[in-house]
């Protein structure tokens, strides 16, 4: 039996992975608000905790997150299974937000907030994970395919 929809699972799995182990490792590695230059002024880790969305936006709501994030977690779980074969761009975006909603909701049930150390300082940024950029490109990859489909010309109403 073939996977439906393999790219997407793919995507999915090495988003949600790459997300926890790079939290565990700033957890285990970095105090709370420690930072580290990698490039001072421009980029840095920094171990922060957000109990909000991106920008710390709804800050506090975490138990309304937590169950937006599993929410979202299913529907798009259930549309790689059981709705049509996926293009390229769909697969890898709709994988790619399924793998950072995971991430982070997780880590809302888990710990009651989300690891955030992706601090870019040059444009002053929020801090942010690897799950937030996943469910980032993801969106940009669908915006990708949603410009690849054309316009069935021959379809007439009638």
């Amino acid at each position: 039996m073939r996977l439906k929809n393999r790219l997407f699972w793919i995507a999915a799995f090495v988003a949600f992975v790459v997300d926890q182990l790079t939290k565990l490792w700033v957890v285990k590695t970095f105090e709370l608000g420690e930072t580290l230059p990698l490039l001072p002024g421009i980029f840095h880790f920094t171990y922060l905790t957000n109990t909000g969305a991106a920008f710390s936006i709804l800050s506090g709501k975490v138990e309304w997150l937590r169950w937006l994030s599993l929410g979202v977690s299913l529907v798009l779980m259930a549309i790689a299974s059981w709705g049509p074969v996926l293009s390229f761009w769909e697969q890898l975006g709709y994988g790619l937000i399924l793998g950072g909603a995971m991430g982070n909701g997780i880590d809302r049930f888990a710990l009651g907030y989300v690891v955030d150390f992706l601090d870019f300082r040059l444009i002053n940024f929020a801090v942010f994970n690897l799950a937030d950029s996943c469910i980032s490109i993801g969106i940009v990859c669908l915006l990708i395919a949603s410009f690849q489909k054309t316009p069935n010309s021959h379809h007439r109403i009638r």
